[in-house]
C-alpha cells in the first residue's frame, strides 16, 4: 500500500490500514518531515475529537505521525511522486534518485493551497513582502522570521483569521483585512475577533492593487461606498480561497471533476482507476483536520474491504446543473455500499441559497429538503438516504426556488 502525502488524511489513514492488518504501508511525504499543515499552525485547537485532548499544530502533527510509524507505517520523507501511472505504480524522486514503486492501492492525500495572486486577479506591482497563510505559518513558526511588522490581510475566511494569531506570535500587527465579497466568509461568530484586535473590515473592494517598488509599501481598492482608498503597509496576506493540490492528476490517467479540481471519486474514495483512492482536502475546498482524520479512517476501512473482497457493480453518477451548486462530492456513488465510505454526499455552493434541494432520478423525485446556507458552509446530504429512493439510474440534484 502506498500513500501519497504525509498530511492529517494521509498519516491517520496508513494507520488505519495497518491496524486492520495490511502488511506493509508507505508514506510519501515530498516534506523533510511528515505532518501536514498541522505543523505550520502553532496554535490551538487540534485533537480534541482525535486524542481527547487540546493541541496545537506543531504537537498533533507529532502525535499522528508518532501514531503511523508506532502502527508500522513506513514515512519516505524528502521523497516526490513525479507520475501516477496505472494499475497502482508510481514514479519517485528523492535523493537516490528515480525510481518506480508499485503497490496493491494507491491513495492521494495530497492536501489543498490557497489560490496565488494571480488566481485571485490582484493586480499592480510585484515587490517583496507578499506571501500566503501558509508561507507565514511557516516562516514565523518554522523559522523564527517577521517577515513584516504591520501588513493587510487579504480574504475573511476562517484560515484569515488563523494569519492574525500567526502574527500575534511574533508581535505582527495586521492594519486591515479586506474581502472582495460584500460579506464576511467566515462565520459571524468571528467579526467580534476583528473588533477585539482593533482590525477594520472592509468588504466588497474592487479593483484591489498592490503599490511597492522593492517591497510592499501601499494597497489601493475601490470600498463598497464608492470611494477610492489607500492602506500604507508593509506586506499582504493572500489568504484562503483553497483548492486542491491536484497537480499530479492533471498529467494523469485519473479523472478529474471540475467542480472540486480534485479527482472523480464514489463515496468509497475510489477513483476512475480502482487502483487509486483519495481522500481528505483534496477531494475538496478545505475542510479541518478533525473532519479529515475521521474521513480518512473511513476510506481505510473501504480500501481494506476491496482488498479481501472486490466491489465490480457499477456506480452512477451525481451531478447538480445549477450554477448556484459549485460542486457535488462524490461525483459517483456505488449502490450496493449505502452505508460505507465517506456516509455524506458533500455539496458546495457558489452563493448564498435559500430553496428546496431535491434528488431526482429516473424522472422522479426520490428525496427532497429545504436549504438555507452560504458558501464555505458544510452541506451534506447522507449516502443511505439518498440511495433509499427509487434510484433508477443517475441522480441530479435542483434547487427549486
Amino acid at each position: 500500500m502506498a500513500v501519497v502525502g504525509g498530511g492529517t488524511a494521509g498519516l491517520a489513514l496508513a494507520r488505519e490500514l495497518k491496524q486492520l492488518g495490511a502488511k506493509s504501508v508507505i508514506v510519501i511525504e515530498r516534506e523533510t518531515e511528515a505532518g501536514g499543515i498541522p505543523r505550520h499552525c502553532g496554535h490551538y485547537p487540534f485533537g480534541i475529537r482525535e486524542y481527547q485532548r487540546l493541541m496545537k499544530g506543531p504537537e498533533y502533527a507529532r502525535r499522528n505521525r508518532d501514531a503511523a510509524m508506532a502502527a508500522g507505517v513506513e514515512i519516505r520523507a524528502a521523497t516526490n511522486v513525479t507520475k501516477l501511472l496505472p494499475e497502482g505504480r508510481l514514479e519517485l524522486v528523492d535523493a537516490r534518485g528515480v525510481y518506480e514503486l508499485s503497490a496493491d492501492r494507491v491513495v492521494l492525500c495530497t492536501g489543498t493551497r490557497e489560490s496565488s495572486r494571480a488566481q485571485r486577479f490582484v493586480s499592480g506591482d510585484r515587490p517583496l513582502g507578499i506571501i500566503s497563510t501558509g508561507a507565514l505559518q511557516s516562516a514565523v513558526y518554522l523559522k523564527g522570521i517577521q517577515p513584516f511588522k504591520n501588513p493587510v490581510i487579504l480574504g475573511t475566511e476562517l484560515v484569515s483569521f488563523s494569519a492574525i494569531q500567526t502574527c500575534r506570535h511574533l508581535g505582527i500587527k495586521p492594519i486591515a483585512m479586506v474581502e472582495e465579497e460584500e460579506r464576511l466568509r467566515a462565520r459571524r461568530m468571528f467579526r467580534p475577533y476583528l473588533w477585539l484586535n482593533r482590525i477594520p473590515l472592509y468588504t466588497g473592494v474592487t479593483d484591489l492593487k498592490i503599490i511597492g517598488r522593492e517591497r510592499v509599501e501601499a494597497i489601493t481598492f475601490e470600498a463598497a461606498d464608492g470611494n477610492s482608498r489607500i492602506l500604507e503597509t508593509d506586506g499582504v496576506i493572500i489568504s484562503g480561497r483553497f483548492r486542491p493540490e491536484s497537480a499530479l492528476l492533471r498529467n494523469s490517467h485519473l479523472a478529474l471533476d471540475p467542480g472540486t479540481n480534485g479527482p472523480l471519486v464514489d463515496q468509497l474514495g475510489r477513483c476512475s482507476d480502482p487502483t487509486y483512492y483519495a481522500a481528505g482536502n483534496l477531494l475538496r475546498p478545505a475542510e479541518t483536520s478533525s473532519w479529515c482524520h475521521a474521513e480518512a479512517r473511513k476510506v481505510a476501512q473501504c480500501i481494506a474491504s476491496d482488498l479481501t473482497a472486490p466491489d465490480t457493480t457499477e456506480t452512477i453518477a451525481i451531478k447538480a446543473a445549477d450554477p448556484r451548486v459549485s460542486f457535488v462530492m462524490p461525483q459517483r456513488l456505488a449502490p450496493a455500499k449505502p452505508d460505507a465510505g465517506l456516509g455524506c454526499i458533500y455539496i458546495g455552493l457558489s452563493e448564498p441559497v435559500d430553496a428546496r434541494l431535491s434528488a431526482y432520478s429516473g424522472g422522479e423525485r426520490i428525496w427532497s429538503r429545504h436549504l438555507r446556507s452560504r458558501p464555505l458552509r458544510r452541506v451534506t446530504i447522507p449516502v443511505a438516504e439518498l440511495l433509499g429512493g427509487k434510484v433508477a439510474g443517475p441522480i441530479e440534484l435542483k434547487l427549486e426556488d
